[in-house]
């Protein structure tokens, strides 16, 4: 289908999966049956995040900053029942086919949104203010995140959402010299302190585009057995805890609204196949 905004959007079918495709580029998978399915890498690492820092089963409360094919809401919902969900989405067209294709369990606590993320954060009930226990940032206009969705300003009014040890989820999508990637994790450490970095060593290195997971606290991120439960995914990826990860910044100085720039674009050919036990 074509979206208002010119983009176009379908779900391909892979085995078991749903995949949505918005402007030739894979966003997202469902497997309808199986929820708990998660073929992304860095969706997968996400899954391992919000099950190692918190107990199993427990109920908790989650905003989703895009929605995509509501891949992680349905994961929380299935392994977390009776978790509070927050989906904000800038185009109510694309959730309504995402939904029609893929019926979300009416028994979800689910709740969709329609605007602009950063718009819609001063938007959301007063009584979520100072009680979201997870936060994840996966915004894309097409294939790029936008700038506005990057900066200190940005992750300021994101983090007085929380609870005091909240975590802040963030896919970060870069290669080559990393300036996008640097500048992010810069951002998130000038803002809360504490942030992991989970991704496939290559594109750590710059050597290839890819996604990578950024987790950030103000209070630590304690994640017992995730460089375990990530090195034997697909694609193996690694970790960087927080003194690894200021070195890996170089140096780099965090992101404003005033000189923020939104992610490159990614090479014609990066996410276009589907490789041997994932995306």
């Amino acid at each position: 289908m074509t979206l208002p905004s010119g983009a176009t959007a379908a779900f391909v079918r892979d085995d078991d999966e749903f995949v949505l495709v918005v402007d030739g580029t894979p966003q997202s998978a469902v497997n309808p049956d199986d929820p708990t399915q998660l073929s992304f890498g860095y969706i997968r690492h996400m899954g391992h995040v919000i099950d190692l820092a918190y107990p199993e089963h427990e109920a908790l409360t989650v905003l989703h900053l895009g929605g995509g094919a509501l891949t992680l809401p349905r994961y929380i919902d299935a392994t977390r029942p009776r978790s509070r969900q927050q989906v904000v989405e800038l185009e109510p067209e694309l959730m309504a086919f995402v939904r029609r294709t893929l019926p979300l369990d009416p028994s979800a606590a689910i709740r969709i949104r329609y605007g602009d993320a950063r718009e819609q954060l001063g938007r959301l009930p007063a009584g979520i203010r100072g009680r979201v226990d997870i936060a994840i940032v996966d915004v894309f206009a097409g294939a790029r995140t936008p700038a506005h969705v990057t900066s200190v300003e940005f992750f300021t009014e994101v983090r007085e959402l929380l609870v005091p040890d909240g975590l802040v989820l963030v896919n970060i999508a870069d290669g080559h010299e990393l300036v996008f990637a640097r500048g992010e994790v810069a951002t998130l450490v000038e803002v809360f302190g504490e942030v992991t970095l989970i991704a496939d060593p290559a594109t750590l290195k710059g050597r290839r585009f890819g996604n990578i997971t950024a987790v950030a606290g103000a209070h630590g991120v304690e994640l017992p057995g995730i460089e375990r439960r990530v090195a034997s995914g697909f694609p193996p990826a690694t970790v960087l805890p927080t003194r690894a990860t200021r070195e890996w910044l170089r140096g780099t100085p965090p992101v404003h609204d005033a000189d923020a720039t939104p992610s490159p674009l990614p090479g014609r050919q990066t996410f276009t196949q589907r490789r041997s036990g994932g995306w």
